[in-house]
């Protein structure tokens, strides 16, 4: 896989400050704003919010959120795993 280097990097980093220093220096603040975008449509999305509604909230469309839904509907997702759960009780895979 070619994301293997990465992921093992990302794996890797456990402080915060520097995952967020090593976002900023690979990804463009256009990137960022994206994947935080997404995650915070999931995260209204396992509160039980409508689709409709996060659409009207974060100015999107509902293609966006299609993606995000299908995965917080599937229990055996990673995502699942950790979205919504304090930071304290996560469990590193």
């Amino acid at each position: 896989m070619e994301d293997r280097d990465l992921i093992e990097v990302f794996a890797a980093i456990r402080d915060p400050a520097t995952m967020r220093r090593f976002f900023r220096e690979i990804f463009t603040r256009s990137e960022i704003a994206d994947l935080s975008l997404r995650w915070k449509l999931m995260k209204m999305l396992k509160t039980g919010m409508p689709q409709r509604r996060i659409a009207e909230v974060l100015g999107v469309s509902l293609c966006k959120i299609t993606r995000g839904a299908r995965l917080i509907k599937d229990p055996s997702t990673v995502t699942n795993r950790y979205i919504g759960k304090p930071k304290s009780r996560r469990k590193h895979a």
